[in-house]
């Protein structure tokens, strides 16, 4: 089993960044895929981007050019940088973990308990 805290969240300036983390304990972090999700209020869970145990990469078209996904398995630590926040990116912001890279919420089995953003206009 993997548990996952999110932490980094907060309220933010429109166009302004944040940096968000997820840290991993329990079973090997580097064995997983990684990935953020987030969910806004009333909306589906929509995913952002996702990480392979060696670095690969997948975005969503709305994370593309303005949002990175990173991992550092010395830290079992997975980043999201976010810039040029805008207020349609308030939600509640979500790691996961499975075993393979996907966009799919059902192929990651553990998750983070989700960390809020609130983009200020």
């Amino acid at each position: 089993q993997v548990r996952m805290v999110e932490s980094g969240g907060g309220l933010v300036q429109d166009g302004g960044s944040l940096r968000l983390s997820c840290a991993a304990s329990g079973r090997s972090f580097s064995s997983y895929a990684m990935a953020w999700f987030r969910q806004a209020p009333g909306k589906e869970r929509e995913f952002l981007a996702t990480i392979s145990r060696t670095g690969g990469t997948i975005y969503a078209d709305s994370a593309k050019g303005r949002f990175a996904i990173s991992r550092d398995n010395a830290k079992d630590t997975v980043y999201l940088q976010m810039n040029n926040l805008k207020p349609e990116d308030t939600a509640v912001y979500f790691c996961a973990a499975g075993p393979l890279t996907s966009v799919r919420t059902t192929q990651y089995a553990y998750w983070g308990q989700g960390t809020q953003v609130t983009v200020s206009s």
